[in-house]
């Protein structure tokens, strides 16, 4: 490197210990994040679907408060403002629940898009047939409807796992917030962060290749 800086691949392997810790946490919040995001908006966008009085109007509002305002700001509300209001919770909790409410609001779209997007005829047969409107909801709207949603629900779970890196701000101790730490100490700046980039990249490509996968084995013949 320029000015006499050398490069130490070895400098890392001798922190993978506390790496590996940072790295299981964020792969922890990261797949609570993920899974809670994916629960939100299932739920939320078949109810906006449904036209459910009221129940769409809030969604609507949580949907347009989460899309629309940074997560970094969400993050800090959760952690400092809301022990002011006498609500207290940890960094991990703050961690995992913040990557919910950001990805379900972006997961709601999706979904709720998806179930919009099946066409309406394929809905008429089924309450011709005698479906009630939850049941036809169930058996012929949620199955294609998901799938239609599944490139953009995709982006967004992809999203919310490089977003844990955002709890730093907080001091959650996982992967970005250890390198961090460890380049305050040692100053091998180049080293860990391309470590941490090359860990980040691998599992959000990973993560890409499994969700392909799943849309390809779940892909509709032909379309709608």
């Amino acid at each position: 490197m320029t000015d006499g800086y050398r490069f130490d691949a070895g400098f890392v392997f001798s922190h993978l210990g506390e790496l590996g810790n940072g790295l299981l946490r964020t792969l922890a919040i990261s797949a609570i994040g993920m899974a809670g995001a994916l629960v939100v908006g299932v739920s939320l966008g078949a109810l906006c679907a449904l036209r459910v009085p009221v129940v769409r109007q809030l969604t609507r509002a949580y949907v347009e408060v989460f899309r629309n305002t940074p997560l970094l700001v969400q993050i800090f509300f959760l952690y400092f403002a809301l022990p002011d209001a006498g609500v207290k919770l940890s960094a991990f909790t703050v961690g995992w629940l913040s990557l919910v409410l950001w990805g379900g609001a972006y997961n709601v779209e999706n979904f709720r898009a998806g179930f919009e997007a099946v066409q309406p005829g394929y809905v008429e047969a089924s309450r011709a047939l005698g479906f009630p409107v939850l049941a036809a909801f169930r058996r012929v709207v949620l199955p294609l409807g998901w799938r239609i949603a599944l490139p953009s629900v995709t982006n967004t779970q992809v999203s919310v796992f490089k977003n844990s890196s955002f709890m730093i701000a907080i001091s959650y101790p996982e992967l970005t917030e250890t390198a961090i730490n460890i380049v305050s100490v040692r100053f091998r700046v180049f080293e860990m962060f391309i470590a941490i980039g090359v860990v980040y990249l691998a599992l959000v490509w990973l993560t890409s290749m499994g969700a392909r996968s799943v849309e390809r084995r779940f892909a509709i013949p032909g379309g709608l």
